[in-house]
Order: structure tokens, then C-alpha cells, then sequence
């Protein structure tokens, strides 16, 4: 759910994620084989507790009392995403520093000046729209599924509102160093191939949020291709956790306030 530098994507010299360099240059391990299998029991560890977690919630169903109905708190979702996010980002990170990278290599490098500022901000804002577009094409093809929990983590309170947008923030951020900017990264040098580097991480993406539902799953997988592509394209991630942020922000809470 959110992030850009003067111009690495032309300055093959700097760090960045190396999984689109020239077709002659071997990709390059990030770290070790032995970290990445660890990073994906942790990640398939946290999306069964998820799924647990969520659909023995939805099979409880609301609780009533009287005439009103009371909703779970999303507290302790929103409390949970965060600190998992976090602790996964910390994961990716001490892997890539035993390898003698920075958060440079995961991320692409920062902002140096305001005119890439200007120029991520207007690359994620098409991006988002495009997003939007192959979003509302896939739930054509994918059926609703009832009783699946993600109303329940959803804000309904200004307060709510407020730690929806600090989730969003931190998920745009720690997610696509996850999976764009680590997990991208090392399935680019186990294959040695961009289009299944970017495919098998949108997949495994997809999967890591099946606690939402199947059909969330596999939107979210195809939006995880878009998340690849992009990543590959400007060779960084800035643009993406700023498209990533804001979309979470608007899915999940502010379409709902300008279309009410």
C-alpha cells in the first residue's frame, strides 16, 4: 500500500532490483537460497493463520443483539497486518544485508530530486488507472462468493478510517519490497527469466491473500503481474508502493465516502 531516484532506471551503475538488466548480464542472487525458502514458509505460515483466522469468523457470522447486529472489531486485523508486514520487511532485509545489499537493493534507491517526485506521482496515478481498469475487468470474469471476510476488516468509523490509511501505507511500502522488490528479485535469478520471475510472484502474491476469499486471490494475482511489469519497466519501486498505497486507501475505504 506505497514509494522513487535522480534517475537510476538510466544509471546502470546504481543498486537496483536487478531482474530486467540487459539480456548478456547473469541475474544476481540478493540472498541466499536458504533465506528465500525461509521467507516463503513464513509467508505461507502467515497466509494459513489468515485464512484460519478469517473464514472461522465468517462461519461464526455476526452476533446480534436484540435488533442490531455487532460487527467484529478490525483492530486486531489492522494491528496484526502491520506488525506482519513489518517483521516480513525485516526478514527480506537482514537477508539481503548478509549479502552485502543495502534497502537500495530491494527498493531501486530513493528520491533525489522534486522532478522524480513529480514523475513517479504521475506514472503511479496511470498506472492506478490502468489498475482500476484490468480490476474491473477480472471481477467481470471471477463470481462473488458469499460469506468471505472482507467487509469485516473494512472502516466504518473516522478512527477506523485513520488505521485503514496507516495499514494501507505500510502494506504498500513492505509489500512490494516483499514481493516486487525481494521475492521478484529471486525468482529472476533462479530462472533466469523476467516474464516467469513476474508471473510466479504475482502468483505466490495472490495466494498470500487468499484469507480474502479465492476469487480475491486470483484479482489480486493478476494485479500482482501489473505490480511485476511495472517494477521491471522503471526498475525501481517508488511509483509502485505510491499506486499500491493509494489503491488499498481507495478500495478499502475512500470510493466508498465519494460514492456514497
Amino acid at each position: 500500500m506505497v514509494v522513487h531516484t535522480g534517475d537510476i532506471s538510466r544509471d546502470r551503475s546504481k543498486p537496483g532490483p536487478s531482474l530486467q538488466g540487459a539480456p548478456f548480464v547473469k541475474p544476481r542472487r540478493i540472498a541466499s537460497l536458504w533465506h528465500l525458502a525461509g521467507y516463503v514458509l513464513i509467508v505461507l505460515s502467515i497466509t494459513a493463520w489468515g485464512i484460519f483466522s478469517s473464514f472461522g469468523h465468517a462461519a461464526a457470522g455476526p452476533v446480534a443483539e436484540g435488533a442490531q447486529v455487532l460487527r467484529a472489531s478490525p483492530w486486531p486485523f489492522y494491528t496484526l497486518s502491520v506488525l506482519g508486514n513489518v517483521g516480513v520487511l525485516y526478514y527480506c532485509w537482514v537477508g539481503v544485508h548478509r549479502e552485502g545489499g543495502t534497502l537500495a537493493t530491494l527498493t531501486g534507491g530513493r528520491w533525489t530530486s522534486l522532478r522524480g517526485v513529480i514523475r513517479d506521482v504521475a506514472i503511479a496515478a496511470v498506472f492506478w488507472l490502468v489498475w482500476e481498469g484490468v480490476a474491473w475487468a477480472a471481477w467481470q470474469l471471477v463470481p462473488a462468493v458469499a460469506g468471505e471476510g472482507v467487509p469485516s476488516m473494512l472502516p466504518q468509523t473516522p478512527v477506523e478510517a485513520a488505521g485503514w490509511m496507516i495499514v494501507s501505507v505500510v502494506a504498500g511500502f513492505a509489500e512490494e519490497i516483499q514481493s516486487r522488490g525481494y521475492f521478484q528479485q529471486q525468482l529472476f535469478w533462479l530462472t533466469e527469466s523476467t516474464a516467469l520471475a513476474v508471473i510466479g510472484q504475482a502468483v505466490f502474491f495472490g495466494m498470500a491473500h487468499s484469507y480474502q476469499g479465492w476469487n480475491h486471490a486470483l484479482v489480486i494475482a493478476i494485479l500482482g503481474v501489473l505490480y511485476g511489469a511495472l517494477a521491471v519497466w522503471r526498475r525501481n519501486l517508488r511509483a509502485n508502493m505510491l499506486a499500491h498505497g493509494w489503491s488499498d486507501i481507495w478500495e478499502g475505504w475512500l470510493k466508498f465516502v465519494v460514492f456514497r
